[in-house]
């Protein structure tokens, strides 16, 4: 009973990681059909923003905005990766907003790789062990049930956030007219919704949850490299994928499914077969995707919008 219990935890964990990191997918995808490549390296942004640039070929990074108190280190953080996002939808995504899909594809990559580039200028190429907010990691003990309090944090942060994100969308004035340009963006623009207002908020919010995702993984994960959010980038279009192409419901579950089963293999696969485990998971999806070719909440609006 306790494994299964201890197992839940983490596959919650976990999953609450993946749903992060797929609702910022998700969100940029529902109103711009723009699978945004470069939202893994707005998630090592944020990591990154935490120590000191690279000076040494010492393993261990210096914290620099990660020392400061926590109630600083969050909104911080927040800013700087909201601040790229929105430089990269002013002067990348906004020339190109009447471009092919495939183009705004070929702008992330490009815009990911930019990034991932300067990202190696400042800290090098060298993974850095980072010890942010230790005390976190520690567990607590609840008879024989091991909990980690970062493992808590995690899973209490992304219910909160994803409560009052759907309570934004539904009942703000601005979350209205995002789920109105989800549904039908040049409608919406006849009606009076302004576009740059929209798709920008659109990229905060998506650089907003990066930043969330990277202060929650980063004490888990312990290091920090110029492509440490790319692997999550990639399970986050998986999820997108699984769930639904524009639904953000459909992101979430699938971000937790995927989460799920990524656990259940790490823990019920034999030792031989572990080291193949994302290789299960994804022949997982797979299976879901011949099954549900349209992902499990499939949006019935999926078009060019702009």
């Amino acid at each position: 009973m306790v494994q299964v219990l201890q197992t839940a935890l983490d596959a919650l964990s976990l999953g609450s990681i993946f749903a992060l990191a797929a609702l910022g997918v998700g969100l940029l995808f529902g109103i711009l059909r723009l699978a945004n490549i470069a939202h893994g390296d707005f998630i090592t942004l944020g990591a990154y923003s935490l120590i000191v640039p690279f000076t040494s070929v010492a393993a261990s990074a210096q914290l620099f905005i990660g020392a400061w108190p926590w109630f600083f280190v969050i909104p911080t953080v927040g800013a700087i990766v909201v601040l790229v996002a929105l430089v990269t939808e002013r002067f990348v995504f906004r020339p190109l907003r009447n471009a092919s899909a495939p183009t705004l594809m070929m702008a992330s990559f490009t815009v990911s790789y930019v990034l991932q580039n300067a990202m190696m200028l400042a800290y090098g190429s060298q993974a850095r062990g980072v010890d942010l907010w230790y005390g976190l990691t520690q567990p607590i003990y609840l008879g024989a049930l091991r909990v980690p309090v970062i493992q808590l944090i995690t899973i209490g942060v992304t219910a909160f956030l994803m409560i009052s994100l759907s309570l934004f969308l539904k009942y703000s004035r601005f979350g209205i007219q995002v789920r109105a340009a989800a549904e039908d963006f040049r409608m919406a623009q006849y009606l009076g919704v302004k576009a740059n207002r929209v798709i920008g908020g659109a990229f905060a919010i998506s650089g907003m949850l990066a930043a969330t995702v990277a202060l929650l993984y980063l004490p888990q994960s312990g290091t920090v490299n110029y492509a440490w959010g790319s692997p999550l980038a990639l399970y986050a279009f998986v999820a997108v994928v699984v769930g639904g192409m524009g639904s953000l419901v459909g992101a979430v579950v699938g971000g937790f499914l995927l989460g799920i089963a990524t656990t259940l293999l790490q823990v019920y696969l034999p030792s031989d077969l572990k080291p193949f485990r994302d290789a299960f998971a994804f022949g997982f999806v797979i299976l879901t995707l011949v099954v549900r070719p349209n992902g499990l909440f499939p949006n019935k609006n999926v078009h060019k919008r702009v």
